[in-house]
């Protein structure tokens, strides 16, 4: 069977990628060409990772695929048919786990002229497609829709850029949209139905370029709601804030120490809308108040 073996640039990380799935390969040939680093051999990799086939009969009865961090397994197999998305989100654990002295929070992070919009990602809220919305109706420059990755040695917020997750609902919506191409549909996956849609080619070219944070809204979606903004309190915002931040507690006092600064340079909101037009209208507000 023929192993993919490549190595990856994905700001600000360099990662080993190995694996027999020809989904996985063609996963990353598609979302991660650019991504592709030649004379792999020689580089210095921060993730060694391998997504596997499952062990004894579970190669060919209902097959699974595993996901290896330097030879660990750090979470159950999943169906074999999920071979790519595996990879994703196994690289979202590698980010929250291993944060490298970085303040990791689960979290959308999009710039403009080098201000940047932090919106964290509590489930349901909508925040993937908020994010897919801004990036390619709106231009703005896309860091990650995953994981705000926050540096506290100069307070500025590093781009992780990959592929937009998108389920469900988001995903009919975001197909829609001029510029976004979208891979395959998985179903039945522990999320419910998935894909993925293609990070716009500026914000991959303007990869290696932080951000200063602006803004922390915290949105939430619901069907049929009147658009409403409404400013949170720094102590408000950080509490909801520090809920979502995977290694703050590891970090100790430099990790709390850089929430504060962070809470110092932002202005924070709370945003309730009921369709694409108003988030992206309730944005527009935020951002030119």
């Amino acid at each position: 069977m023929t192993v993919f073996d490549a190595t990856l640039r994905i700001p600000p990380f360099t990662v080993r990628l190995r694996s027999p799935f020809a989904e996985v390969r063609r996963h990353v040939e598609t979302f991660y060409p650019a991504a592709l680093m030649p004379g792999h051999g020689d580089v210095f990799t921060d993730f060694d990772v391998q997504i596997v086939p499952g062990r004894g009969l579970r190669r060919w009865w209902r097959p699974q695929v595993r996901f290896l961090l330097d030879d660990a397994e750090p979470f159950f197999p999943l169906p074999a048919a999920q071979a790519a998305p595996m990879f994703e989100w196994g690289m979202n654990w590698c980010v929250a786990q291993r944060p490298m002295g970085w303040l990791v929070m689960h979290g959308a992070v999009l710039a403009r002229d080098g201000a940047a919009l932090v919106l964290p990602g509590f489930p349901g809220a909508g925040k993937s497609t908020l994010c897919a919305s801004l990036a390619f109706l709106e231009g703005w420059r896309l860091l990650s829709d995953e994981l705000t990755v926050l540096d506290p040695a100069d307070g500025l917020l590093l781009p992780h850029p990959r592929p937009i997750s998108l389920k469900n609902r988001s995903i009919e919506v975001v197909a829609a949209f001029e510029g976004a191409r979208l891979g395959p549909v998985y179903r039945d996956t522990r999320k419910g139905t998935i894909t993925h849609a293609a990070c716009p080619a500026a914000s991959l070219q303007a990869a290696e370029q932080r951000a200063r944070p602006a803004w922390v809204v915290f949105p939430r979606f619901e069907s049929g709601a009147a658009l409403h903004v409404e400013p949170l309190s720094r102590v408000e915002a950080f509490t909801l804030i520090s809920e979502q931040s995977f290694n703050s507690e590891r970090m100790g006092a430099p990790g709390f120490e850089a929430l504060c600064r962070l809470f110092d340079q932002v202005s924070c909101y709370e945003l309730v809308y009921g369709s694409t037009d108003q988030g992206l209208e309730g944005i527009r507000r935020i951002c030119a108040a």
